[in-house]
């Protein structure tokens, strides 16, 4: 199993249901996910498996109201996460874990300069160590962070509004707020999403040098394999809530062992050409009214039995290699 020395974070047997007018959808079944310091993680899946559910569940903004998490714990160095009060999470917003979103249009406020608003997320971290924060001090390390992320002058940026900005420049905006203080961890959810091509491989390209000057790990969501393969040491492949298979990027490309990870690299189209790449058959289930067994069972050409009643659970098939899937267990 995984070893535990250094463990950032450390997700376990998460489960995160929201209240809707038929009942709770189960979204999130039994999540378990470990980053390390220093450590570059990828969280890989098709859209809708919960990838963006457990990561703000890390920082504890999901809507207020809509959602139960009847099990589970996260523990952020040692301490759990859903047993901190207010001034805890507010600290570990503003010190210790920062979110990049997919828009970056939808996470600025449009009607606040850039300046103001990265001043505020500086004055925000600062406060906690400095009862007087000087105006000027707020604008040298607002400059310095977007000089980071290579926008050209700076200075003229802050008083610019988002809807000034190109897509790309807005992004790298995001980031700049996310690292203008010095964070242990950073969450990036498909921060090229929204982009085109050219600019995506600008901005991730930026994240992975960012990343390795200041040693901060980072968990990507993303639902390309190949971003995942550029910028990660480990891998985690979500399916309907679910882990089915973790391991070392480079062994998850070499020796992908569950059918939905074959499935998804089945499905990624190849510059060599070869015909249409394949797609996996079938629907992410209802969370209403999930599966009993493997959630992934409805979909699988190798199901059995025993999948349809009891779910599977991570065996090590080799080390650090590990895959909820009783074909592994044969």
């Amino acid at each position: 199993m995984e070893a535990k020395e250094n463990v950032l974070l450390d997700i376990k047997d998460l489960h995160i249901w929201y209240r809707v007018y038929g009942g709770y959808l189960k979204v999130l079944n039994g999540v378990n996910l470990i980053l390390r310091e220093g450590e570059r993680v990828g969280l890989v899946g098709e859209a809708g498996c919960g990838k963006t559910t457990t990561m703000k569940s890390i920082l504890q903004i999901l809507p207020p109201g809509d959602f139960l998490i009847p099990k589970g714990e996260i523990y952020y160095k040692g301490k759990d996460i859903l047993k901190m009060n207010s001034s805890e999470i507010q600290r570990l917003r503003s010190r210790e874990i920062a979110m990049i979103f997919q828009d970056p249009t939808a996470a600025l406020n449009p009607v606040f300069t850039v300046g103001t608003q990265i001043g505020d997320v500086i004055k925000y971290s600062i406060a906690l160590e400095e009862k007087k924060v000087h105006k000027e001090k707020i604008k040298i390390l607002s400059v310095k962070a977007l000089k980071e992320v290579s926008l050209p002058d700076p200075e003229r940026m802050l008083v610019n509004y988002p809807f000034q900005l190109s897509g790309g420049m807005r992004q790298r905006v995001c980031i700049a707020m996310a690292i203008s203080s010095n964070r242990n961890l950073l969450i990036a959810d498909e921060p090229g999403t929204s982009l085109d091509v050219t600019i995506q491989d600008q901005i991730l390209r930026l994240l992975k040098e960012i990343v390795e000057k200041k040693g901060t790990s980072i968990i990507l969501i993303t639902h390309s394999l190949g971003v995942a393969r550029e910028m990660t040491d480990r891998i985690y492949v979500m399916y309907a809530g679910t882990i089915v298979e973790t391991a070392l990027t480079k062994d998850l490309f070499r020796n992908p062992v569950h059918p939905y990870t074959k499935g998804l690299l089945a499905s990624v189209p190849k510059l060599s050409g070869g015909g249409i790449a394949k797609g996996i058959p079938g629907r992410i289930p209802d969370y209403l009214n999930p599966p009993q067994g493997c959630r992934f069972q409805p979909r699988c050409q190798h199901a059995t039995c025993s999948c349809a009643e009891n779910p599977p659970q991570l065996f090590e098939v080799e080390k650090g290699h590990l895959v909820a899937c009783y074909l592994a267990q044969r």
